[in-house]
């Protein structure tokens, strides 16, 4: 008989959380960090990518110290961020992760731009597979970024409904930030590989107008 009670009672409690939205929160939740871990994984690739890559433009071009130690710099920074799936509840170190990923993401904008100096550089085998790796990569980071902000505005509208607010009130469930929209055609726009070797003096020169007739004689 006490094994029966119990038994009720777990079904009782069990359709009581679920009827609240317990369950829902949970699930939602999961789903957030699963997203938030594939986002790391992807910017986790971009970052393993880098060194090689300024390793490769330093070969060609060494005199751009400024722009490859802006890149290692960047690198660094965004790395040392670590934001566990725990961490993202944070307001304030989620914003200081995206600000971090953003530098890095134009350090890289400004060492591509001025590999379009060193056509060498462009032709070599190594730096036109790590760039067709950083596109894709950054490619990653878009798609990945989109289904995060996906599932934590399923996670956040459910928060705020009610009956479901009460549940996440009393289990301490919080809106969870995003990523925010300032700057954000210019964060997630992937680097353009380009691989164009015309240098400047083998550019076809503008074929020259024909001169005007001379006036016809009256």
């Amino acid at each position: 008989m006490r094994r029966l009670i119990l038994s009720l009672f777990a079904v009782l409690a069990s359709a009581s959380l679920a009827g609240c939205g317990y369950n829902k929160l949970q699930n939602q939740d999961e789903a957030v960090k699963a997203a938030w871990a594939q986002v790391i994984n992807q910017y986790q690739r971009r970052a393993d990518l880098v060194p090689n890559l300024v390793n490769t433009v330093k070969g060609y071009a060494a005199q751009e110290e400024r722009v490859l130690v802006g890149v290692t710099e960047a690198r660094a920074k965004a790395t040392s961020i670590q934001l566990t799936p725990e961490l993202i509840n944070d307001p304030e170190a989620f914003k200081k992760f995206q600000a971090a990923q953003g530098e890095l993401t134009q350090a890289l904008k400004s060492l591509l731009a001025v590999t379009e100096n060193y056509p060498n550089l462009k032709s070599d085998g190594v730096f036109r597979d790590l760039m067709v790796q950083l596109e894709g990569t950054e490619n990653r980071i878009s798609v990945e970024r989109k289904r995060y902000i996906d599932a934590v505005q399923a996670f956040n509208v459910t928060v705020r409904e009610f009956p479901t607010n009460l549940t996440a009130g009393w289990f301490d469930y919080e809106l969870k930030p995003s990523f925010s929209v300032e700057n954000e055609a210019a964060i997630s726009t992937a680097p353009a590989a380009t691989f164009d070797t015309t240098t400047p003096s083998q550019s076809k020169t503008p074929v020259e107008s024909a001169p005007a007739p001379a006036p016809a004689a009256n």
